[in-house]
């Protein structure tokens, strides 16, 4: 009889022991964030992508994807920010580096061949960022002229494929670069989507010395990347830009980051809809 006591306090010391541990485990995951989720965006872009001096995070680019990855089941502090340049995007997906990127990702048949997309998510349009007062208005103008833009971007080889067959291309790492360039003189004009180039002339460092020449030399469908046949994370991201769209969440980015610049945004895209 005595034995059975003592047996039956030993399981009972053992429940609480295992309960104990289990409930430690919780706490644990949760103090660390558990799971975590490797998502691409860039790191140098005001208004879409930009690492602020205090190693935070900001930008059209990280709402949409902080979002989506909400969507997907992941907090804010379970997400892992990994910088992904524009020469990159593609291996980044293909190693396995992050689970998606969104990163001002213009869907081409060329990249599809490589990734898939969701979206779009905005649609954006290539245009000139110039100082103010410079003599170039139209796309012509750029013939013999010094064009920046980045490295791995389609940008600057369409303008000289279709609108101005003589600009010297200066192509650089990052668009921070290119914006020096313009400030310095070192090149005369930088050339990628009108809403990056909203973000940096609305920098304060930057503000009444550049100007928008408000061309539509293309037409920019951003789509979040994910590995080749992934199909379903494919399917889940877009659900998640839908939602998004439908609560407004999407308005209230497009006016929190482009906002201050005053950049005219187009409408939300419906999934699957590409402007050519």
């Amino acid at each position: 009889m005595k034995l059975r006591k003592v047996t039956a306090a030993s399981a009972v010391v053992l429940a609480l022991a295992v309960s104990v541990t289990a409930c430690g485990g919780d706490k644990k995951d949760d103090a660390s964030g558990g799971k975590k989720i490797k998502i691409g965006i860039k790191f140098d872009q005001p208004g879409l992508g930009l690492k602020q001096p205090d190693g935070s995070f900001s930008g059209f680019d990280v709402d949409v994807a902080t979002y989506v990855a909400k969507q997907l089941g992941y907090q804010p502090n379970q997400i892992e920010w990994v910088e992904t340049k524009s020469a990159d995007r593609e291996n980044a997906l293909q190693r396995g580096d992050v689970k998606f990127i969104a990163a001002t990702y213009s869907i081409t048949d060329e990249r599809k061949q490589k990734v898939d997309f969701a979206g779009p998510y905005l649609l954006a349009h290539q245009d000139l960022l110039v100082k103010k007062g410079s003599n170039i208005t139209k796309g012509t103008d750029l013939n013999s002229k010094k064009l920046c833009s980045v490295t791995g971007s389609t940008s600057a080889q369409n303008v000289q494929k279709t609108i101005a067959p003589k600009a010297n291309l200066r192509p650089l790492s990052g668009y921070s670069e290119c914006v020096a360039g313009l400030q310095s003189g070192a090149v005369d004009a930088l050339t990628t989507d009108d809403s990056i180039l909203a973000g940096f002339a609305a920098q304060d460092k930057y503000k009444g010395q550049f100007q928008l020449v408000g061309l539509k030399l293309s037409n920019e469908n951003y789509g979040i990347g994910v590995k080749k046949g992934d199909s379903t994370t494919v399917d889940k991201i877009n659900k998640a830009l839908e939602k998004m769209v439908a609560d407004k969440s999407w308005d209230k980015a497009v006016k929190d980051n482009f906002g201050p610049a005053r950049y005219k945004n187009e409408p939300a895209p419906k999934i699957g809809d590409i402007v050519k």
